[in-house]
């Protein structure tokens, strides 16, 4: 019987074993090999030899902290405006009216749409020469569509922030949106009958409820827009770029010795995604448990 019962909870872990030892292989068989490129070791163009001074040479130049620092910039508030639009739709989709179903709907179609795509939609939307621009120019609002912000290939980023807005707003607010629709209205009802205020219910009420879901799925986003390099690519300047972005042009260069350069990039960047979604989960653990 104890056999049985044994065998039956290693059901699942067995079935699942293969699948993940080929994933974990991969996983890690592409770490090592990328950590040892980063210390100099490529056999094939003749470097034999582990050294640290392609980390030396990323962490000195001059351009380091300016990639960091944008890098920085566009996941933290494209993460951000994500969260705060996703609980805000969350809070009207959860409420029962008239073309709710399709609004929820709607809500959830950029979710399946591959983001180069979301990219292309973005620039025929808000290039000078794009759609919003010429109907503004058409209905006399602009002179002539060259008279539109420049808003894509900018060094703010814009393009690149609403490129991920649309994309992972859905993802946070049906996290957020199934947490306020299984707790249901008790709490509030509650809070209401002792005095309590719409912003008061939101905040000591609703707030304690959906922030768990809101600290997973922002870190997923951070991560996620941390070290992408796809939209940055397309959307951003080319001066100053992303990390991301900067590992990716170098792993792509004809010149193979530019390769370790890349790694050691790539690298840096995954031990900077770990310390600030470490410190970032423990301080949203702080105020989860305050």
């Amino acid at each position: 019987m104890q056999r049985l019962h044994l065998i039956e909870k290693l059901r699942v872990p067995l079935m699942l074993a293969p699948s993940l030892l080929i994933l974990t292989l991969l996983f890690v068989g592409g770490l090592v090999v990328g950590l040892g490129q980063s210390l100099g070791y490529m056999p094939v163009i003749g470097l034999n030899n582990f050294t640290l001074r392609h980390y030396v040479d990323v962490l000195t130049d001059n351009n380091f902290l300016q990639s960091l620092w944008v890098t920085f910039r566009i996941a933290f508030f494209s993460t951000l405006f994500s969260t705060v639009l996703a609980v805000a739709f969350a809070l009207i989709l959860r409420e029962t009216f008239v073309g709710s179903q399709l609004s929820t709907f709607m809500f959830q179609v950029p979710l399946p749409i591959p983001h180069l795509v979301a990219a292309n939609g973005i620039v025929l939307l808000v290039t000078q020469s794009g759609l919003i621009a010429r109907l503004l120019a058409t209905v006399g609002l602009l002179n002539s569509p060259s008279d539109f912000p420049v808003l894509v290939f900018d060094r703010a980023g814009i393009a690149i922030i609403l490129t991920y807005l649309w994309k992972e707003v859905p993802f946070i607010g049906l996290v957020v949106l199934a947490v306020l629709k299984s707790v249901g209205p008790e709490f509030e009802e509650l809070a209401r009958t002792l005095g309590a205020g719409r912003w008061q219910r939101f905040w000591f009420v609703l707030m304690p409820l959906i922030l768990p879901g809101i600290v997973s799925t922002s870190i997923i986003v951070f991560a996620f827009i941390f070290a992408s390099y796809e939209i940055p690519l397309l959307l951003g300047v080319r001066f100053p770029t992303t990390l991301p972005v900067w590992a990716f042009n170098n792993y792509r260069d004809p010149d193979l010795n530019l390769r370790p350069e890349a790694m050691a990039v790539s690298i840096i960047l995954t031990v900077i995604s770990i310390i600030l979604l470490v410190a970032y989960r423990r301080l949203a653990r702080y105020a989860v448990t305050a």
